[in-house]
């Protein structure tokens, strides 16, 4: 884990307005390498507004992100994706009808020549996906399985594997958890285990506190917008943060 001083990612007084509707206000967040942040609130606390700031899907009304110390303005999430800060969506974003290795690379597919014209390289796409699947220690029957054929854990695992398959140094993932059955939970938060011993930063949202104590080194909550409380794991307890969750201290 990085230094308490040099955060990977950090975000100082953000804020954000939809009209007259205050989403976020002066809110601070930061992660380190290798360190698991855990974000809860309510509802309509601003989480995923949040992540859609630090993504680069919104742009922040107000207030500064930095990367490794940098300031940067995100225009896009290709921007956020360029600086290596990768977000996997509760939906997934997965192409059901696609193989494991077409989606892992989709958009960033390696291709080769012939003669003048370019075509994908299946093969290539193939070769890296078993390593990569193989690095993360996720097992399916082949990467030329579709994806629609595979369980709900290992459906996560895919978008997992895609976010991290570019030397993506944050991964921020929303309620990844939040569809699975209980024995494939465990092997979601394996990998998140499995992406801290590696030097990612990792940022998991969640209303399962079983998930949270089990991978998350800190928890910060928000309510109504703003930063409520934050704590180590170890200096807290579950009743607490589900107190912070209903803005009680």
């Amino acid at each position: 884990m990085s230094t308490l001083n040099n955060p990977l990612l950090e975000a100082k007084g953000i804020t954000k307005y939809f009209g007259t509707i205050t989403a976020l206000e002066n809110v601070d967040l930061k992660v380190h390498a290798g360190e698991c942040l855990g974000v809860v609130g309510d509802n309509g606390a601003g989480k995923s507004t949040l992540m859609k700031v630090l993504s680069g899907l919104y742009k922040p009304s107000s207030g500064s992100l930095f990367f490794q110390g940098k300031k940067e303005i995100l225009e896009s999430p290709k921007d956020s994706q360029n600086l290596g800060l990768e977000m996997v969506y509760q939906d997934l974003a997965l192409a059901g009808n696609l193989p494991i290795g077409e989606n892992i690379f989709l958009g960033r597919e390696p291709t080769k020549n012939v003669g003048f014209l370019k075509f994908l390289d299946f093969n290539k796409i193939k070769e890296l996906t078993n390593a990569h699947l193989g690095k993360l220690k996720i097992n399916v029957k082949s990467a030329d399985q579709k994806v629609e054929e595979l369980s709900g854990g290992q459906r996560q695992a895919v978008a997992i594997a895609r976010s991290t398959a570019f030397n993506a140094k944050v991964v921020i993932m929303d309620e990844p958890t939040a569809a699975l059955a209980i024995k494939e939970v465990g092997k979601v938060l394996d990998l998140i285990n499995s992406l801290k011993k590696t030097g990612v930063g990792v940022i998991v949202i969640s209303h399962r506190m079983d998930d949270i104590f089990s991978v998350c080194d800190r928890v910060m909550a928000l309510f109504q917008g703003t930063n409520f409380a934050e704590s180590e794991l170890s200096n807290t307890s579950r009743d607490e943060v589900i107190g912070w969750i209903m803005g009680k201290k």
